[in-house]
């Protein structure tokens, strides 16, 4: 015989699910209070005004506005401007 019986499944087959993460509103587009502008892990975008950073590091509109990226002293920051 050249199977094996009653052996299950291939115990490495598994994989995680995708977690959707990045930039969701880019830079020049508007967003609504509440609206999230970047999904992250850890603080690859940091938060400017107008902007604040939820537990898990999502990084969502305080204001009606449009939406920055800058560069300050190495790190990105993303701004909401009326």
């Amino acid at each position: 015989m050249a199977h094996t019986k009653a052996q299950g499944a291939v115990r490495g087959n598994r994989d995680s699910k995708a977690k959707r993460l990045g930039v969701k509103v880019y830079g020049g587009q508007k967003v609504t209070a509440g609206n999230i502008i970047v999904r992250q892990k850890g603080t690859k975008f940091y938060p400017g005004k107008g902007v604040s950073m939820g537990r898990d590091f999502t990084l969502f509109s305080l204001i009606d506005g449009t939406v920055a990226f800058k560069a300050l002293r190495g790190k990105k920051l993303v701004e909401v401007s009326a």
